[in-house]
């Protein structure tokens, strides 16, 4: 009997000492700092294990985007009042509350101002816009709970000079606010420029060759921006270094030179001819240029081949023009 006695008293009193811990776990304790995007902080916002209470309202946030200290005491008093009956201050002196909201920097804005621009300018790539702000606040907070904590209403854009103004609504403490963003907003091209002049005949390398960044208006119809398109080419003229370089001002390397003496081929079915003749032009690789045979003194179109070679073209009379000086 005495044994059932014991063992019936150790199990109340771990039964009570579960109870205890249990109660102990659920109290309510302050929190040391309090983060809340309302207007008002609540006692679930200061106080863990609020239960019912926890959205009854103790104080006015913050201005938006701050931060401030309130007393522990004063919390644990408020709590209280508001029928939290175990809050106290947890061994804390002060609390501090901060307010969220939707920060808009310098760095913020130029990407609106970006996105804005592109979005209502078919073909427009906003990574290429160079964006300079003339008027703006230093920075905008918004309502981070709005649906829309930025809002823009209107955009004006001239790209010819490349100055706009942005108009949006704010969502702010007292409601929608109206702010004016103005700068200019120049769109700007990659071209080819050279890194150093070139003279009449040299041969573009792509080590020449360097990419310069220009507003869009002051580039020329025409400017080169792919290397491809010029590498390996012979300028027609000199040129001169950091400035868009176009198609037109270089040609393939110069094979044949007015003047020079060539050999010139004539192929058909089972038979090849070739005779000397003298290139009346200059001329590239598959350019056609008139040469004249030296012993006829004819004159006949050829097509460049490679250097001093050419090919004249399939008709009878050149035949007859090649037969005398026949390899």
């Amino acid at each position: 009997m005495m044994k059932y006695l014991l063992k019936a008293a150790i199990g109340l009193f771990l039964a009570a000492l579960a109870g205890t811990h249990a109660l102990a776990e659920d109290r309510p304790v302050l929190r040391s700092q309090v983060m809340t995007l309302s207007e008002i902080v609540t006692v679930g916002d200061f106080y863990s294990n609020a239960g019912q209470l926890a959205s009854k309202p103790l104080f006015r946030s913050p201005d938006m985007g701050t931060s401030g200290n309130v007393s522990a005491a004063v919390v644990a008093e408020r709590a209280r009042a508001a029928g939290l009956k175990l809050a106290s201050t947890d061994g804390l002196r002060d609390v501090v509350v901060y307010r969220g909201a939707t920060r808009l920097g310098q760095d913020q804005m130029l990407n609106l101002v970006r996105t804005s621009l592109s979005d209502r300018t078919p073909g427009l790539d906003g990574a290429n816009l160079d964006i300079k702000l003339r008027q703006a606040p230093q920075e905008i907070l918004a309502d981070p709970k709005a649906h829309e904590p930025v809002r823009v209403d209107r955009l004006d854009w001239s790209q010819t000079s490349g100055q706009f103004t942005l108009v949006a609504s704010v969502a702010g403490e007292l409601g929608m606010e109206m702010v004016t963003i103005a700068g200019s907003a120049v769109e700007m091209v990659d071209v080819l420029a050279l890194v150093q002049p070139v003279r009449r005949g040299d041969i573009l390398k792509e080590d020449d060759l360097s990419v310069i960044r220009l507003p869009r208006s002051k580039v020329p119809a025409g400017a080169v921006a792919d290397a491809s398109e010029i590498a390996g080419l012979q300028a027609k003229t000199s040129v001169r270094a950091n400035i868009p370089l176009f198609r037109k001002s270089f040609q393939h390397p110069i094979l044949v030179q007015r003047g020079d003496k060539v050999t010139v081929t004539f192929e058909m079915a089972g038979m090849k001819l070739s005779s000397r003749a003298q290139a009346m032009d200059d001329g590239a690789k598959g350019d056609v240029i008139d040469v004249m045979n030296l012993q006829s003194r004819r004159i006949v179109p050829a097509t460049i081949t490679s250097r001093g070679q050419v090919r004249v073209h399939t008709a009878n009379p050149v035949v007859a023009s090649l037969n005398s000086e026949t390899n």
